[in-house]
């Protein structure tokens, strides 16, 4: 179901959200973690949450603190992860909220304790360990000092260790050698902990692609975040396993006009008419969140396109703040008509993994940056629109 053509604007199918969480449960055969930061990664947070909630998703992860206070805020329950900590974050609003809190080191548990001096019950606490991203996490010079003042806390009813993860940093290329490396260095971390008597009820290191192509790195439990929105993780490895993009991006067509050769488009003349066309003029610009090289000057014929009348018009000149310009090959679509900046292939557009092939980027970047002033509206293709 789609609202009714106006202003540019963001249609999210909560249905596809959901057919996502339940294929990724099934394909992954173990609970689902669905992964809500950033938004929801663009579709908005707390409807996306729901939605994967609805389709069987045992738990959910935001990256900070914030994040996951923001979900308890909106009336949301079950389990939720968060891991992004920083001096402002609070651990014992998060402790109270029933949030399982990541601890990426003695220092973070330090913290926590103190945080958690006075609670009548255990807090909820997890251990990330680097494997090999190098991002955050304990790395494995310090694993054993890590487990031991875990299972320290876990004896002085500061915490439950509920988890131990990792992240992997190439999963999106199944044949790349860190996955074997980290997957066995995760290993190497979950035997090490065992040792010092933690008995953690979820081990998780499977992100998105990983959770599709990596059977042997399911553990416990799936961490999906850009497939749960039904994009491919790993775009050309054989992903396909059905899911479908919840994300549409519309705007109307508001001007058309014709230009002869010679005639040049938008700031820099970085584009210039080498035959008659007509061109569209889109009120989206990069303060919509488009990105302002997708019109690829030096390269025009590997430009972002958009969907009118079912073809694809290729961006013209220089993105501009408000508005860009689509080259209509001739064609005079009548104002008002629906543009497809992106969604799935139903909608009659290129995809947001179109976008991200044309600005050299992923797709996670295309839909978690875009909005500005647009409106974010709601389906239900199973149901009723909200």
């Amino acid at each position: 179901m789609r609202p009714p053509l106006g202003p540019a604007g963001i249609v999210v199918d909560l249905a596809a959200i959901r057919a996502n969480a339940r294929l990724l449960r099934a394909t992954a055969g173990v609970p689902l973690i669905a992964v809500v930061k950033a938004d929801g990664y663009g579709h908005g947070m707390v409807a996306c949450a729901r939605a994967a909630q609805e389709g069987g998703a045992a738990w959910l992860a935001t990256a900070t603190v914030e994040e996951a206070l923001a979900l308890r805020a909106a009336g949301v329950e079950g389990p939720v992860l968060c891991w992004l900590n920083g001096p402002e974050s609070d651990f014992a609003a998060a402790a109270e909220a029933g949030i399982d809190l990541t601890a990426h080191g003695v220092a973070d548990l330090d913290a926590m304790a103190a945080a958690f001096a006075g609670r009548p019950t255990p807090a909820r606490v997890q251990l990330k360990v680097d494997t090999g991203l190098s991002r955050n996490g304990a790395p494995r010079a310090s694993w054993a000092e890590v487990f031991a003042r875990a299972r320290a806390g876990e004896k002085a009813g500061s915490w439950r260790i509920t988890g131990i993860w990792s992240h992997f940093a190439c999963s999106d290329e199944p044949g790349h050698p860190a996955n074997d490396r980290q997957e066995q260095a995760f290993r190497d971390a979950l035997a090490l902990a065992e040792t010092h008597g933690l008995r953690p009820e979820l081990r998780h290191l499977a992100n998105s692609a990983a959770a599709i192509l990596r059977p042997s790195s399911r553990f416990d439990a799936v961490r999906c975040g850009i497939a749960v929105y039904g994009l491919d993780p790993a775009p050309g490895e054989a992903t396909d396993i059905g899911l479908v993009p919840a994300m549409t991006v519309t705007a109307p067509l508001v001007g058309v006009k014709e230009l002869a050769p010679g005639d040049a488009v938008s700031y820099g003349h970085r584009w210039v008419a080498d035959q008659p066309t007509t061109v569209g003029l889109v009120p989206v610009g990069y303060g919509e969140g488009i990105p302002r090289h997708a019109s690829r000057p030096g390269a025009p014929d590997a430009a972002a396109t958009v969907g009118i009348d079912g073809k694809r018009r290729p961006i013209r000149g220089t993105v501009c703040m408000d508005q860009v310009v689509v080259d209509l090959g001739g064609d005079r679509p009548p104002l008002g008509s629906e543009v497809v900046v992106f969604g799935p292939p139903a909608a009659g557009g290129p995809t947001a993994q179109d976008w991200a092939e044309a600005c050299a980027t992923i797709s996670y970047e295309i839909v978690t940056r875009i909005g500005g002033r647009m409106s974010r509206t709601y389906v239900d293709s199973e149901g009723a629109g909200s």
